[in-house]
């Protein structure tokens, strides 16, 4: 209770101690009855004063209650001031975690850029590298085809060479080789029979030094110049075949292996691009040996020249 309160009760509660003593015998008088009767003047001052103090205690009652009530709500409200306080901290807190992964996406998007300009830069550089390749590739090509030899020179070139080869042979047989010292103690038909075991087993390099010996010793020229022949023809080297044929032929035309002669020789021609004479040769063949197997191939290599 305030002051003021406490003031008014004694101002009420004396009178009311002073006049009790004297009691109405019918109940008159009496305040404490519901509805009092017969009060004197001081009475109904008291009573009055009463009634002002029941109404002055629920009034504060009242407001002791609202008071509470919003005490309650100041309480709550600072309950809800404080959460979002503690919301706005965190927040806070958030953002600046956000912005620091902002920043540091922003670090790694620049560094991507940047690698690319980079690889950018890199490719331009290749392909600038590759242009520049090409081109001088195109020059190379250009040079090539403006110094391009065709076949048929080049054959020239290979005859020519062939030729020097004979020469240079030639002027070396006056002089002693090398190669003549492994013949020493051996006779003329056992270098043949050891070139044609080389010759059967394909070791044509030593097969060649031996008939090439024996030619050297004029024993068998003809049949050393074919079989040398027929090496260089399965070799693939057909302009020494060629030459090599020619010779067995002029030194003995009667031998068992003319056909075979004759046929790798237009072999050999028609390889080296003389396809004329090659023609007269596969037609000599099938002239000369009819209904045999020479003449049928020589039919076949025409029909494909044809």
């Amino acid at each position: 209770m305030n002051r003021t309160l406490l003031v008014v009760l004694t101002a009420i509660i004396v009178p009311f101690t002073l006049s009790s003593g004297e009691p109405s015998a019918f109940g008159a008088g009496n305040l404490n009855n519901p509805k009092p009767y017969g009060l004197t003047s001081s009475e109904e001052v008291i009573l009055e004063n009463k009634q002002n103090l029941h109404n002055v205690v629920v009034k504060s009652n009242n407001q002791e209650n609202k008071v509470d009530s919003i005490r309650d709500r100041i309480d709550g409200l600072q309950n809800i001031i404080e959460g979002l306080a503690i919301k706005s901290q965190e927040n806070k807190i958030n953002f600046q975690k956000l912005s620091q992964k902002n920043s540091e996406e922003f670090d790694r998007t620049n560094e991507y850029v940047k690698r690319l300009t980079e690889i950018s830069q890199k490719n331009s550089q290749s392909i600038e590298e590759v242009k520049s390749l090409v081109a001088e590739l195109s020059l190379q090509v250009d040079s090539i085809n403006t110094t391009y030899v065709t076949k048929k020179e080049f054959n020239t070139i290979v005859e020519d060479v062939n030729k020097f080869k004979d020469l240079v042979a030639k002027e070396l047989k006056s002089t002693p080789t090398p190669a003549e010292s492994k013949f020493n103690g051996m006779d003329n038909p056992d270098i043949y029979n050891k070139a044609k075991f080389y010759y059967d087993k394909k070791y044509y390099t030593d097969a060649i030094e031996h008939y090439s010996y024996l030619i050297d010793q004029n024993y068998k020229p003809a049949t050393a110049h074919y079989m040398i022949g027929e090496m260089k023809y399965y070799r693939k080297n057909y302009s020494d075949a060629i030459a090599y044929f020619k010779k067995s032929a002029s030194l003995y035309s009667d031998a068992s292996y003319m056909p075979t002669l004759m046929l790798h020789t237009a072999v050999s021609m028609e390889n080296t691009g003389d396809k004329n004479n090659a023609k007269t040769f596969y037609n000599a063949i099938v002239a000369k040996y009819p209904n045999t197997k020479y003449a049928i191939s020589a039919k076949k290599y025409l029909s494909s020249m044809n």
